[in-house]
This record gives C-alpha cells, sequence and structure tokens, in this order.
C-alpha cells in the first residue's frame, strides 16, 4: 500500500475518534506518514461526525479528502454511509453498520428517514460490506465496540496483519477494555469476509 484515503463517519458517541486514533497509530508504527482531521457538528447531541484519516508511504500534504478521494470509508450508522458516499472514489469499498439512528428532524417528524439506504449504496460504490455491528458488539459485552468491529471487518481491504491490529488495541485502549475490543475486532474480521 502506497497510500490509503479513508473516511470514518457516525455520529456523536459512536467512537469515531478511537477507530480513526487506532488505525492511526498502528499506520505510524509501521513507517507511514498519517495525518488525521476530525469534522464535527453538534456530536454530544447526536449529531455527524466524520474523520479523515489519510495514509502515505512518504508524506501527506493536507490531512482533508475530497469528494471523490475516499477509498474507503467506514460507516457507523446507515445515514451517515448516505451521507458521505460523494466521497468515495470510483471502485471504492464501504463497510457499512446497518444500525439506523434517527437525526432530530425525523424524530420531531420534519423529515423521513430514507429508505432502501444499503441498496442505493451498492448502485453506487463498488463494494459495500453491509452488516449489524451493533448486533456483534452487543454479542462482545459493549454497544460502543462497533467501531472495532467495523475496523475488524475493513481491516481486510488493509495492509496490517491480525497480529498487529491486537497490538494497536493494546496500546490504545483502557486496560479493562482490551480483552473486549479484541474480541469486537476478531469478530468483526469474521463479518467483513461474509459478503
Amino acid at each position: 500500500m502506497e497510500s490509503r484515503n479513508i473516511m470514518i463517519v457516525g455520529v456523536g458517541g459512536q467512537g469515531t475518534l478511537l477507530a480513526s486514533v487506532l488505525l492511526g497509530n498502528l499506520a505510524l508504527d509501521k513507517g507511514y506518514d498519517v495525518k488525521l482531521s476530525e469534522v464535527h457538528g453538534m456530536a454530544q447531541r447526536g449529531g455527524s461526525v466524520v474523520t479523515h484519516v489519510k495514509i502515505d508511504r512518504e508524506h501527506v500534504n493536507s490531512p482533508l479528502i475530497e469528494p471523490g478521494d475516499a477509498d474507503m470509508i467506514i460507516a457507523f450508522e446507515e445515514l451517515e454511509a448516505y451521507r458521505w458516499m460523494p466521497y468515495l472514489k470510483k471502485g471504492g469499498v464501504m463497510y457499512v453498520n446497518t444500525q439506523q439512528i434517527m437525526p432530530m428532524p425525523v424524530v420531531l417528524g420534519q423529515a423521513e428517514y430514507p429508505q432502501d439506504i444499503i441498496a442505493r449504496l451498492k448502485e453506487k460504490a463498488g463494494r459495500v460490506v453491509a452488516f449489524d455491528a451493533l448486533a456483534i458488539a452487543e454479542s462482545c459485552g459493549s454497544v460502543k465496540a462497533v467501531n472495532v468491529v467495523l475496523l475488524g471487518a475493513a481491516s481486510r481491504d488493509l495492509p496490517f496483519d491480525t497480529d498487529e491490529w491486537q497490538q494497536v488495541i493494546e496500546k490504545n485502549v483502557k486496560t479493562k477494555f482490551i480483552d473486549l475490543n479484541k474480541m469486537a475486532f476478531d469478530q468483526g474480521r469474521t463479518a467483513g469476509g461474509n459478503e
């Protein structure tokens, strides 16, 4: 891998920042230049959160990914996948948690949640891997592990082996949550292969 542009998208509280830190630190450990940029609105209230992760063997100039330049989008929620779809390059891959979190306009009856999002994504993306990451996280012991479940799935398209991922989890996650996150990663990696 010479370079990779990856967007991690979700809503506030889903752990997008931790996911980008794990990915970024692993790439740094392997000798890549890495730039991270987090962009969000009212994240603490369930608003949209997006993290740009740019990885290059030589040098990353700008931390931001432009529309049509993302090699991969890791989406923690269906609507966020759909919202950021224009950033995916032709032939790019999306990893999508099939969870639906209703934004405030939908809750207030001012808008409708779009239907058939996964089918719409599949019409436009090179490849879409969509699965219930929330259920897997719950089975591992915490709904907060959705982020690591999705990283596990996406790891199939990244040039780092499982042991390296497990090491970066050990270095960056609180001790009491390491085993849970390792299990979440492994189960996500398995789910990512069941397209």
